[in-house]
């Protein structure tokens, strides 16, 4: 069988690709959803069941339909959840509607397109001119498809940390992986810990210690000691940013500061900013991307990707009582120290060497970025010259209309790419609001094709 779309991935992007094909596609189309991720569509960050795991944006912005913005909240009510449209869900309240809403899509199964969801992992690509693209699976089967949507994502750990700095007899005692949440239950009630990050994953293992009964300090480590900004308790209305005529990185983040100088709110602003931001970045040579990046992306991720205010009060209590203390500096060496370890670091601005005892060392240092090396498929279709990288490793190259290019710029018939993999072009593209605008085109601009290559009696069926 050939399908007519097949979707390779199994976290948000490919869910909202699926929900939005079953709304487009004609009943006698067929849709292979590719990934073995058993909590299809809610990954890590939708599967906790922990209250304090909020979303990062009001419900009244998650819905998974940009054309239905009130879905989410609805449901919430429904529920029986005293829900508002500025309110932070639990994310595992939005995995739980991410599944009810794909379940009441398949639901009429005379009425919808065909879905199959194929357990497996794709290996492996190549070009079939009468079939579209033939994937092999890890399973030994083989899948074929006229249209696909690559739907990756981020690799599945936190970046390691370097091997050259890690004495190997302190290994024991360091958490790469905290999204395996069964290490917290080894932790003792006054263990020392250290956590390399100090982003949002940070922010979720301290509280995630905290409800299981820790009491001990905790050291966080980061290159510059930034921890991220806290929503508003009263959102206030986005300002349409003042920005010149430059497209001079430095240029456009002084307007910002300058308006905000002026008097207005720095979160406004940023909000005000965000319909703007894909295509700002779009507008920005690969120089200033580059600049952006290297000098301005720790301040862009503390003021933009915010997090909820309850959440944030918890977190500075602890800061402010001195249980969590941010150090800013640049891990020097790990070394086994007693049962535990001791963790070196010079500090940001110095030379000197500090140091701290942990009973445990959690790595929260960030997720890799969407890139080729992560994904034995990907790396295929990149040997095949099938895909190419960006040209800042954000991910793959694609057009505007998030075709997949080769590595000539051509567009590949048939390819294309959802969420964090094209980054490159489109910059925000992780989070829901911008994902889900990304997948209702993605889902039209298949069913036009569908359509366009149905036989006639089909297409008057």
């Amino acid at each position: 069988m050939t399908y007519d779309v097949a979707i390779v991935g199994s976290g948000f992007s490919a869910i909202a690709l699926t929900i939005n094909l079953l709304r487009f596609l004609p009943s006698s189309a067929s849709i292979a959803v590719i990934g073995d991720d058993p909590g299809f569509g809610r990954g890590t960050a939708y599967r906790t069941e922990f209250y304090l795991h909020r979303l990062n944006v009001p419900a009244a912005r998650m819905s998974v339909f940009p054309d239905r913005p009130d879905d989410f909240v609805e449901w919430l009510r429904r529920q029986g959840r005293a829900a508002f449209a500025e309110d932070f869900a639990s994310r595992g309240d939005y995995g739980l509607y991410l599944r009810d809403t794909l379940a009441s899509l398949l639901r009429p199964r005379e009425r919808r397109a065909r879905v199959d969801f194929v357990k497996a992992k794709a290996t492996a690509c190549v070009q079939c001119e009468s079939d579209g693209l033939v994937f092999c699976l890890d399973n030994t089967g083989e899948l074929k498809a006229r249209n696909v949507i690559l739907a990756l994502g981020v690799g599945n750990a936190d970046l390691p940390l370097p091997k050259d700095r890690v004495d190997e007899a302190a290994r024991p005692r360091i958490i790469e992986n905290p999204w395996r949440l069964g290490w917290l239950s080894r932790v003792g009630r006054t263990d020392e810990i250290c956590i390399f990050g100090s982003g949002l994953t940070m922010i979720d293992q301290v509280l995630s210690l905290r409800a299981q009964g820790h009491r001990g300090r905790i050291h966080v480590l980061s290159r510059r000691g930034l921890v991220p900004h806290p929503h508003s308790a009263r959102r206030a209305a986005p300002v349409p940013p003042e920005l010149p005529e430059s497209r001079e990185i430095s240029t456009l983040l002084r307007a910002l500061r300058r308006q905000v100088d002026k008097g207005a709110d720095w979160r406004a602003v940023i909000d005000g900013l965000r319909p703007q931001t894909q295509a700002l970045w779009q507008s920005l040579g690969t120089e200033q991307r580059g600049r952006f990046l290297r000098h301005a992306l720790a301040w862009w991720n503390i003021h933009r990707h915010r997090i909820a205010p309850e959440v944030f009060t918890r977190f500075d209590a602890l800061m402010k009582d001195g249980t969590v203390t941010v150090h800013a500096g640049y891990l020097r060496s790990i070394e086994k120290e007693g049962s535990g370890a001791s963790v070196h670091y010079r500090r940001r601005g110095r030379q000197d060497i500090a140091a701290f005892h942990a009973d445990w060392v959690v790595n929260c240092t960030g997720m890799e970025r969407a890139g080729i090396g992560h994904s034995p498929l990907l790396t295929a279709m990149r040997d095949r010259r099938m895909i190419a990288m960006d040209d800042l490793g954000l991910g793959i190259s694609v057009d505007p209309q998030s075709r997949v290019l080769d590595p000539q710029g051509r567009p590949q018939p048939g390819l294309f790419a959802a969420g964090a993999l094209t980054a490159g072009q489109f910059w925000e593209i992780t989070a829901v609001p911008d994902i889900r605008v990304q997948a209702k085109a993605l889902a039209e601009t298949v069913a036009a094709e569908i359509a366009r290559r149905a036989p006639p009696y089909a297409r008057i069926a």
